[in-house]
């Protein structure tokens, strides 16, 4: 089909792809999702279906068999839905960031399918999405679909990287019931609940210390160190990618934590933290803060509030990198961030800052254009 980019899908892909529900073969680097053709096959579907997941190049030529004519691989190019890895016919060259493949359209990165920021707001056709990857279909609630999968957990970590964007900017729907609304959380919502007990403890504190310089020590502290906790938590444990347990409850309980956000990465409601969660995760910071400056209860709360000051800026300085035009500091920043969604999501952890990553190695560096350096 002229002019349209195909995407790669990974060898493990294809071979789970072998049942009479889905039904994908290859032929040579082309992969052809035949599940529609089964019923159709001149020599009945269990012929195909034996070699569901595999490649046909030798059974389509063998002569003791049946050797295809130029008709059936015609007919076999309109079900032709991607290439295997990142081997698709074209010239593909390895960058700093990971491998790029060039098409007519300019570089995709393979992992992603996307070339570019405004790629991560293109309307995902949910029809031909799920015909093409298997994975979940957006016309459903995703949550229930997830669950009784049987995905494997490279098959799933490969499909939430790949980013989709639901029609008209609007949420996918998530548990299609009562639970829903508890799943969205607007930008404000944020400071309208954590900045007033903020303020308080801070106040607290003060007061506590005695000092307003010690006071604003603790404070800033905490807002540093929360920098620190930021990075490290999108490291290891948004990002457990590596470590995450291959059964449906490890895949589901990512899913819910970050790999929704990877999957739809503009969805403006699954943008920030929902209160219950940021209270389950900030208990043991709380507990923390305490055990390490045990020897005055009024630091810890000190720190402890610079460090949710410090989230706050986080999930706010989040949401406005995917969603608003920022001064030229932060246009940079969102540049950088959003690579971590369309090119590499094995790099580029911090969000508010560059800093831990240049500290660990992390930095997300742009791939250099033809003939220019990278950025």
């Amino acid at each position: 089909m002229p002019g349209r980019v195909l995407p790669t899908i990974s060898s493990a892909a294809v071979q789970s792809h072998n049942t009479a529900k889905s039904c994908y073969i290859t032929l040579g680097n082309s992969v052809y999702d035949v599940t529609d053709f089964l019923g159709d096959h001149p020599g009945g579907g269990d012929l195909i279906l034996d070699y569901a997941g595999k490649d046909v190049t030798d059974i389509l030529k063998d002569e003791i068999s049946h050797e295809h004519s130029d008709a059936a691989y015609e007919i076999l190019e309109e079900y032709h839905i991607g290439f295997v890895g990142a081997a698709a016919p074209q010239k593909t060259t390895t960058t700093v960031i990971e491998t790029v493949t060039e098409t007519e359209d300019g570089p995709i990165y393979t992992s992603t399918g996307m070339s570019r920021a405004e790629d991560l707001s293109i309307d995902t056709d949910h029809s031909q999405d799920y015909k093409t990857h298997k994975f979940l279909d957006l016309n459903k609630p995703l949550l229930m679909q997830l669950w009784n999968s049987n995905f494997s957990k490279e098959f799933y970590l490969e499909q939430i990287h790949r980013p989709r964007h639901y029609k008209g900017g609007e949420s996918a729907p998530l548990f299609g019931n009562f639970l829903e609304p508890l799943s969205k959380t607007s930008w404000y919502v944020v400071p309208s609940i954590w900045l007033p007990p903020v303020a308080y403890g801070t106040m607290v504190g003060a007061a506590g210390l005695g000092s307003s310089s010690a006071a604003a020590a603790y404070f800033v502290g905490g807002v540093c160190l929360w920098t620190l906790i930021e990075y490290l938590m999108h490291r290891f444990l948004f990002h457990i990618d590596n470590w995450l347990p291959d059964n449906r409850v490890g895949l589901t309980l990512h899913f819910l934590l970050h790999g929704i956000h990877h999957y739809l990465p503009m969805d403006k409601y699954r943008l920030v933290m929902p209160p219950t969660l940021f209270v389950v995760l900030a208990a043991p910071f709380w507990k923390l803060a305490h055990a390490v400056f045990a020897y005055n209860w009024y630091a810890a709360v000190s720190v402890f509030c610079g460090g949710v000051f410090g989230y706050i800026c986080y999930d706010l300085t989040h949401y406005f990198l995917h969603h608003r035009n920022l001064p030229s500091y932060y246009k940079d920043l969102k540049k950088y961030h959003l690579q971590h969604h369309f090119a590499d999501f094995e790099n580029g952890f911090g969000v508010t800052s560059r800093f831990w990553d240049r500290v660990f190695g992390t930095e997300l560096v742009t791939p250099a254009p033809k003939g220019g350096k990278a950025q």
